[in-house]
């Protein structure tokens, strides 16, 4: 039976002016955060299952890539009476970077007290594919540990929000709401202490399956209609209500509950550092927003755009996360960048315009010349910054001039016995055909010019 030749369902393979384009937009994610004080960290693809269960709820656990136990530890495991799942695997492909970042704060105490990182990766989750859904793809995520101030929520938001104003994208908002006031919003509309995850895992849903999925999920749950439709109501948004009349419907409310006035005076005042900040003008007060994961102890946020059907990334404040790993509380708050669909929005847009993939310039020459003069010749163009590639072999010359072409070459080189001995190169520009004969540094300079 023949092989199949292609990758697992939900991975993909990247060709060189697919990986340009995602290289690019890495770049500036990179250059931003850098801009706003951040440092890099990696962790492995690997992570003991005792750190990421229980993490990101139910469905989060269920989504994780388990590893088989290897070699004796499996055969010994399947040998055990009635084997269950855990018995079989005891570390797993990293689900997100957050849960491995509260893993790396706790396991390296010496890292400064306000620790500004930034991390960009893969990470895998067993998810069914679908559009700029994948089972294997890249999180750029940006956290503040060691403080509880609003002003890190602030600079996570800034700085996500001038990423996407660098890349040419200005249709989004960045979606706000409180993890408490959340709460608060179930409790008032009578439902039990004991539903509140699985009703969180429900309005989380909602802009993926509308009202009507998200009361018959509630209702599959134990949730009465009357109970979804009072939840419904408060969370939703009236027409018209610009950010501060949004937030005083909310204060009105649930005006007798305290920790609901508490966080929406966070979200008054994580609005007004957002006016001054690069957010300004992108962002919006959404009380249905729900963040499906566990550890979320704060303000939340999500990014999103009528050009996409679903979020661009999110983030909130996880205070009570790395203290599992470390024993006492470490306040945090990040943002991740959903870095597939941000690509697919940028490619349907056409946002990112020529970027250039492959060699300046392809060296054609001629079989009287000596390889040795032809790599001199390449390598001194490179010292100056051009990227060039050899034509390997030596056919008739329009077969290696339409070589130069196929790939997007700008320019041929063409080297004969005389230029060799010259050092010199008779230069030719591809699209308009304009030729000179120019030594190697000149030859260089030409080409940079465009």
């Amino acid at each position: 039976m023949a092989i199949s030749t292609k990758p697992p369902s939900g991975m993909r393979d990247f060709l060189p002016a697919e990986l340009v384009r995602r290289r690019y937009v890495i770049n500036t994610i990179q250059q931003t955060y850098e801009k706003y004080g951040f440092v890099p960290v990696e962790t492995p693809s690997i992570e003991n299952l005792s750190t990421l269960l229980g993490k990101y709820g139910d469905e989060g656990d269920q989504l994780l890539f388990r590893i088989l136990h290897r070699r004796d530890k499996l055969a010994r495991a399947l040998e055990t009476p009635e084997v269950s799942e855990k018995d079989l695997s005891d570390l797993g492909l990293r689900y997100d970077l957050t849960v491995p970042l509260a893993r790396l704060i706790a396991n390296n105490p010496e890292l400064p007290k306000f620790f500004k990182r930034y991390q960009i990766q893969p990470v895998w989750r067993a998810d069914r594919p679908g559009r700029g859904r994948f089972r294997e793809f890249w999180q750029c995520d940006v956290d503040i540990t060691g403080s509880k101030s609003l002003i890190a929520e602030a600079e996570v938001c800034s700085a996500v929000a001038e990423v996407l104003l660098k890349l040419g994208f200005s249709n989004f908002e960045i979606h706000l709401n409180h993890r408490q006031l959340l709460k608060c919003l179930i409790k008032a509309a009578g439902i039990a202490l004991e539903s509140e995850a699985l009703t969180l895992v429900a309005v989380d849903k909602l802009d993926k399956v509308g009202i009507e999925g998200v009361e018959k999920e509630l209702e599959q749950r134990g949730i009465s209609p009357a109970q979804s439709r009072a939840l419904l109501d408060l969370i939703q948004r009236p027409c018209g209500l610009d950010e501060a009349s949004e937030l005083q419907r909310l204060k009105q409310a649930l005006a007798s509950n305290d920790e609901a006035i508490a966080a929406i005076a966070q979200l008054e005042s994580l609005t007004t550092l957002l006016d001054s900040s690069k957010a300004a003008g992108h962002y919006s007060i959404d009380a249905s927003l729900a963040r499906g994961l566990g550890y979320y102890t704060g303000p939340i946020f999500e990014i999103r755009s009528s050009d996409f059907s679903g979020s661009l990334g999110g983030g909130g404040r996880y205070d009570g996360l790395i203290g599992m790993f470390k024993g006492s509380e470490i306040p945090a708050v990040g943002f991740s960048i959903g870095f597939e669909r941000l690509l697919l929005v940028l490619e349907e847009k056409g946002l990112f315009g020529q970027i250039a993939c492959g060699p300046d310039l392809v060296i054609c020459h001629f079989d009287d010349v000596a390889d040795s003069a032809v790599i001199d010749a390449a390598n001194s163009l490179r010292e100056h910054g051009v990227k060039v590639e050899i034509y390997p072999e030596t056919p008739k010359l329009g077969k290696q001039i339409a070589y130069a072409e196929s790939i997007g070459a700008t320019w041929v080189a063409i080297m004969g016995a005389s230029e060799a001995a010259d050092k010199v190169l008779s230069l030719k520009h591809l699209v308009s055909g304009e030729q000179h004969k120019l030594n190697y540094p000149d030859t260089a300079a030409r080409i940079l010019q465009n």
